[in-house]
């Protein structure tokens, strides 16, 4: 009789496990409207792990640089883990994630998200957060991550969050609860459209003199990581001048570099150079690059990182 309670006890945990697990799938919003950046982290768990780089950052790395354009010019090999607003802790974890499914050559971080010193909003953690599988690195990362409003328990039982989307479930929903919506090539969200930057915004005064020291800790944590994983680290700074870059924060970084022997490249005053013209490569007005852009600045890229890697 004992045995036979224990038996049922244990069946009607797992089938509430398993309905909360199911439910929480399927109430997990799918991204297949007008914020398809809230798909992208998931896809990498499905692609082949033979990276010679990895890119970490925001939407300065997953909308300005083509991978497909690395591997048909270089011969280079890439994904782009890029979320929107990605802090700079949830770039060291997803790149703790990554170094346990591949030893890529090289590992990119775009920079400006070192402005950064807390999170920005609950929308833009979950576009990170939501889509990484559960490990010891996201847990890490939600507990680096999380605001005071919100629940961390949340970010590893959806169905606590989303139980209220009930009224809003579609096909989308039901076809992706198990495979990710395709956003992207490699990472990389593609635009075409064209929006040329007109007159920019007075430049605010500079709002610290030093990057946060929380920031500045991470990317060492980064640096320490990659050597331990025999990975080169690049900073970048994409060639986009809004928002700004402060002089400041530019002449930290290269000191920085060159203590801890890094390769560090602004690329704003090498727009020129790289062949950029912002009455047509860009989609928006200046804040991110489209097809041609993104294709002129990963060419010119792509010959650093030859270098690198050759």
């Amino acid at each position: 009789m004992k045995n036979k309670q224990t038996i049922l006890a244990i069946l009607a945990m797992t089938i509430l496990v398993s309905g909360i697990y199911l439910l929480g799938k399927l109430t997990v919003p799918k991204y297949t409207g007008d914020i398809p950046e809230g798909a992208m982290i998931n896809e990498y768990y499905s692609s082949e792990k033979d990276n010679n780089v990895i890119f970490l950052g925001d939407c300065e790395v997953f909308e300005n640089i083509s991978p497909m354009v690395l591997e048909e010019s270089f011969g280079i090999k890439s994904w782009i883990r890029g979320s929107a607003q990605q802090l700079v802790w949830q770039s060291y974890y997803l790149l703790e994630e990554t170094f346990k499914y591949e030893k890529p050559e090289a590992v990119v971080f775009n920079v400006n998200a070192l402005r950064y010193g807390k999170p920005v909003s609950e929308a833009y953690n979950r576009m990170t957060l939501d889509g990484m599988k559960f490990s010891g690195s996201k847990i890490k990362a939600v507990n680096a991550s999380v605001m005071e409003e919100e629940s961390v328990i949340s970010y590893f039982i959806p169905l606590l969050r989303y139980h209220s989307r009930w009224s809003e479930l579609g096909a989308a929903d039901f076809r992706y609860m198990f495979s990710p919506y395709k956003v992207t090539y490699r990472g990389y969200l593609e635009h075409t459209g064209i929006v040329p930057q007109d007159q920019l915004p007075t430049v605010p005064v500079i709002p610290y003199d030093e990057l946060p020291d929380i920031c500045m800790d991470y990317l060492d944590r980064m640096r320490m990581l990659c050597d331990e994983n025999g990975a080169e680290l690049v900073l970048v700074k994409s060639p986009v001048e809004w928002p700004h870059w402060y002089d400041e924060w530019d002449a930290q970084l290269k000191s920085y570099a060159e203590e801890m022997d890094l390769c560090y490249i602004n690329f704003v005053p090498l727009a020129s150079d790289i062949g950029l013209d912002m009455k047509t490569d860009t989609y928006d007005g200046g804040l991110h690059l489209n097809r041609t852009g993104a294709e002129k600045y990963t060419k010119y890229l792509g010959e650093y990182l030859k270098g690198i890697l050759d």
